[in-house]
C-alpha cells in the first residue's frame, strides 16, 4: 500500500470514498452518518494546501483510503479517515494512520488522537487493536472537548463516541 499527499485532483474522489465509507452504517441502524455529507471540496482543499491530507493509492494511484488531519493541544488528531469498502480489511487504514504517526514524530508531537463511535465494530474496537485507548472524561484536553461539542452540535451524540489517544 502506497501513501501519498492528496491531490487536488484526488479530492471528487475523495467525497466519493466517504460517501462508500458510510454506507454501512445503514446495516447498525445510523442512517443518519451514512446520509451525512462529506467534507465539501474547499475544506478538503485547505487540509491538502496545509499538508495534512493523504491518500492510499492503489496500483493504478486511485485513491482507495484517505486520512486528514490537525494538530490539536501537542497531538496529531485524525480528523476523518476512510477507506473505501472495495478495499477493506487490506491494511489501508492502518497504513493510513501509521503515516501520520511518521509525520507527527518528525513534528514532535506526542501523540494520536481521534473521536469515534465506541460501539461501531469498524470504529473503537478497531482503534484499540491499532494501539489507541479511549481517553476518561478528566483525560480530555481543552482541544478535544471543543470538538467533542462541535460533533454534538452536529448530532453525532445520537450514539455512544469517545476520544481516544496513541502515544507516540
Amino acid at each position: 500500500m502506497r501513501i501519498r499527499p492528496a491531490r487536488r485532483s484526488d479530492l471528487p474522489l475523495l467525497q466519493d470514498i466517504e460517501r462508500a465509507a458510510g454506507e454501512p452504517f445503514r446495516t447498525l441502524d445510523m442512517s443518519a452518518v451514512s446520509d451525512d455529507d462529506p467534507p465539501p471540496l474547499d475544506l478538503l482543499d485547505d487540509y491538502r494546501r496545509a499538508g495534512r491530507a493523504w491518500v492510499a493509492i492503489a496500483s493504478d494511484d486511485r485513491p482507495v483510503g484517505y486520512l486528514i488531519a490537525d494538530e490539536v493541544d501537542g497531538a496529531a488528531h485524525v480528523e476523518q479517515v476512510s477507506v473505501h469498502p472495495s478495499a477493506a480489511r487490506r491494511g489501508v487504514g492502518r497504513a493510513l494512520i501509521d503515516h501520520l504517526a511518521g509525520w507527527a514524530g518528525d513534528r514532535r508531537l506526542v501523540a494520536l488522537t481521534l473521536t469515534t463511535f465506541s460501539h461501531v465494530p469498524w470504529n473503537a474496537p478497531y482503534y484499540t487493536r491499532l494501539g489507541f485507548r479511549t481517553l476518561a472524561e478528566s483525560e480530555l484536553t481543552d482541544g478535544l472537548r471543543k470538538i467533542r461539542a462541535e460533533e454534538a452540535e452536529h448530532g453525532l451524540d445520537r450514539w455512544p463516541r469517545v476520544c481516544m489517544r496513541r502515544e507516540l
